[in-house]
């Protein structure tokens, strides 16, 4: 990928993406370090993130993407004259978040909670590490990509010590919704404070309308974004949008304080990933997102304080 004229048209929640090399990179890769501890703590606090490309066996990420389509075809998501793997959506169907197609999913678990992963988390983490019980699965069509956010705002009720995983399954070209990180927003979290120190699921007990909005409707006073317009909150926080285009068996990871986002699909094709998250197994656990029957957004999540 590089940064010139030849880039497809991008948009990100329908705001014209800067592509300018100022405003507009590539992820840096970390496969020559893959297995030096040191230096990948060194590069995740360096750069707010960890990509490293062929981590996972290709052949996995592809039978777990075989699977993803499978229960999108059986849902009628996919265009019935087209093969299943290219994953082109159903020109009559709204492809939205679909919980079911990984909760749960054995090929996809044995790529995101296999030996791969989980074995790099623990020599990064220096010890046993647990991962969240609940699933993440995006399976993003035509149409808008993610809004910037921090993930500490949906699963900071446990360690802080917490890391995302994002896995494609295929391949991401730029104009198919990749996600994107924004460069040392991980620097940002003084500036940021007031939002990371927020959570989605919890209300003034004092403050009737918030009763009424989150605890009996189940609702959110916020959601968590931190702008409906990355363009204009890259010019505010400064970096770049950085991202790449993404294979089978590429990993990227990154902590609870760095802004993502994603930028528009502009294809007829489904964008195929999955968010999950670990931790050291020694550390506390946001009790929304573990157990057999995890609480995840809805009412059992909701707390009510005294504002």
């Amino acid at each position: 990928m590089s940064t010139t004229a030849t880039f497809p048209a991008l948009t990100a929640l329908g705001h014209a993406v800067d592509t300018d090399p100022a405003a507009f990179g590539e992820l840096r890769t970390s496969d020559d370090i893959a297995h030096d501890v040191a230096a990948l703590h060194a590069r995740m606090a360096e750069d707010g993130y960890l990509f490293i490309r062929n981590l996972l066996p290709r052949d996995l990420v592809l039978e777990a993407r075989r699977s993803l389509l499978e229960r999108l075809a059986a849902a009628g998501g996919l265009h019935p004259d087209h093969p299943l793997m290219d994953g082109i959506a159903h020109p009559e169907k709204k492809i939205a978040f679909m919980p079911a197609l990984a909760n749960p999913n054995a090929e996809i678990e044995r790529v995101i909670y296999g030996p791969e992963l989980m074995g790099f988390y623990e020599r990064f983490l220096g010890g046993a590490v647990r991962h969240f019980d609940y699933t993440w699965v995006r399976s993003v069509g035509l149409g808008h990509g993610s809004t910037p956010h921090c993930d500490m705002v949906y699963m900071g009720r446990g360690t802080h010590r917490l890391f995302t995983c994002w896995v494609p399954y295929g391949e991401i070209p730029l104009d198919e919704s990749p996600l994107v990180i924004l460069e040392n927003s991980h620097r940002q979290s003084e500036r940021l404070k007031a939002y990371l120190a927020s959570d989605v699921d919890t209300y003034c007990e004092n403050r009737p309308h918030e009763v009424k909005k989150v605890r009996d409707e189940g609702g959110w006073l916020h959601n968590g974004s931190l702008s409906n317009n990355p363009v204009s909150l890259r010019e505010k926080l400064g970096g770049r949008w950085l991202t790449a285009q993404f294979r089978p068996g590429d990993f990227l990871t990154f902590p609870m304080n760095t802004v993502h986002a994603s930028l528009d699909n502009a294809t007829d094709r489904i964008r195929l990933s999955t968010d999950s998250r670990y931790q050291l197994a020694s550390e506390p656990a946001d009790e929304r997102w573990v157990g057999a029957n995890p609480p995840l957004h809805g009412p059992r999540a909701k707390r009510g304080f005294v504002c």
